[in-house]
């Protein structure tokens, strides 16, 4: 089965299950669930750029304030 395939068994299965007007609105939350989903990632994938970005300048490349202590260890 295809990606297109599922998804029209899934929306067939759906409408079978909870008729029109349930499956638009169970659709529409679907769709604003998804819609914070990607809000959040994208504000998360800022923020960890913002911080890399900022621990860079400070003259910190990216992980090797732990690489040092264990290369002394050595």
């Amino acid at each position: 089965m295809g990606f297109g395939t599922e998804i029209l068994f899934v929306l067939g299965l759906g409408l079978l299950v909870l008729g029109p007007k349930r499956l638009h609105t169970m659709l529409g939350h679907v769709a604003w669930a998804k819609a914070q989903l990607e809000e959040a990632s994208h504000s998360f994938k800022s923020q960890l750029s913002a911080e890399l970005d900022a621990a860079h300048q400070d003259g910190e490349p990216h992980g090797s304030h732990d690489l040092g202590e264990d290369h002394e260890r050595n």
